[in-house]
């Protein structure tokens, strides 16, 4: 499973991929990766919408339309976005056939094709007016400037727990995935399974805020990359 710096390399190389391109048409080849509307409904109104902005929320993906509304993405476990160029001509036939694990294609007006792959299915794509309805309920964001210790004691006020399950809840922080977790277990030099978090503990918080530090470090170094392209689940595929 992607975890959040991955999803935000993601984000930034679909964003120089996709801005200012317009969906023709959607197939949803399997109906329930598509959470909301239904998979008939998605297919029509994401017809003829334009990509106008790209943001992240934890492990989601936010694409914004020229609608208002949101194409909201998570690729959970094995889940990819595939962007696949046009034949050079008329004639020549796809290089890259649609297989049995493709469950969602958009057909772009460059000629290219946005696909959905996801062999184990987990995945999940939503339309929506208000990206609340997906993402509202979860925890802080790890990346922002404004995390620091206290914001993470505040969220864990009250609650006592195994360390490594609470960090993984995404009402309390939002996007941290098991890499991150144990970089904060590794941090505290305590057995994750053994330590139990207490709100009173500065140093429990302190200790997490600087296993986010990696965190971001890591998809600061996204932000810095002049290739974006380069996000390995990013591919164009030239048709031959």
């Amino acid at each position: 499973m992607p975890e959040l710096p991955e999803v935000e390399t993601y984000v930034r190389a679909l964003e120089t991929l996709l801005m200012g391109k317009t969906v023709l048409a959607a197939e949803a080849r399997w109906p329930r990766t598509i959470a909301a509307p239904d998979a008939a409904l998605f297919q029509d109104l994401i017809r003829g919408r334009r990509f106008v902005s790209f943001a992240r929320r934890g492990k989601y993906m936010l694409f914004g339309l020229d609608s208002g509304e949101t194409l909201v993405v998570h690729l959970r476990m094995t889940g990819e976005l595939r962007i696949h160029a046009p034949a050079a001509s008329e004639s020549e036939q796809a290089a890259v056939p649609v297989d049995k694990h493709t469950h969602v294609l958009f057909e772009l007006d460059t000629g290219e094709e946005l696909r959905f792959r996801d062999t184990r299915k987990f995945g999940r794509i939503w339309l929506v007016e208000d990206v609340s309805e997906v993402v509202g309920k979860l925890g802080p964001e790890p990346l922002s400037a404004e995390f620091l210790p206290q914001t993470l004691a505040k969220a864990l006020d009250g609650r006592k727990a195994n360390v490594k399950a609470l960090l993984l809840n995404q009402t309390v922080v939002a996007g941290v995935g098991n890499i991150y977790a144990d970089e904060y277990r590794t941090m505290r030099r305590r057995r994750a399974e053994k330590a139990v978090f207490r709100s009173s503990s500065r140093y429990s918080a302190a200790a997490a805020s600087r296993a986010f530090a990696v965190m971001r470090r890591s998809a600061a170094s996204c932000s810095a990359n002049a290739a974006p392209i380069s996000a390995p689940p990013v591919r164009v595929k030239q048709e031959r």
